[in-house]
């Protein structure tokens, strides 16, 4: 399957709830590569890279989180980049 990587905002209640190392553990547990960190804003930033359907099982498992509540994400598609993990900035 072909490799995307997306540019992705977070928006509601996702700093201060753990938000960025479960996306850490749940973008490694689907071999997603990318990074993820808070903005001063109070949204969350990524970068993620893999399959669509992966990519959007990671988005679908981050909302199922009981401490995290995301009211909009913005997403765009970005050229892939070469790398080998997924980490928390």
């Amino acid at each position: 399957m072909e490799k995307i990587r997306e540019h992705i905002i977070f928006y509601g209640h996702v700093q201060g709830v753990g938000f960025r190392y479960r996306a850490m553990y749940l973008a490694r547990s689907l071999q997603l590569t990318g990074w993820v960190r808070n903005e001063w804003d109070g949204t969350v930033e990524m970068e993620v890279q893999g399959t669509l359907q992966d990519i959007q099982q990671l988005l679908v498992k981050l909302r199922e989180q009981s401490f995290i509540f995301i009211s909009d994400v913005r997403e765009k598609r970005i050229p892939v980049e070469p790398e080998n993990s997924f980490h928390v900035r």
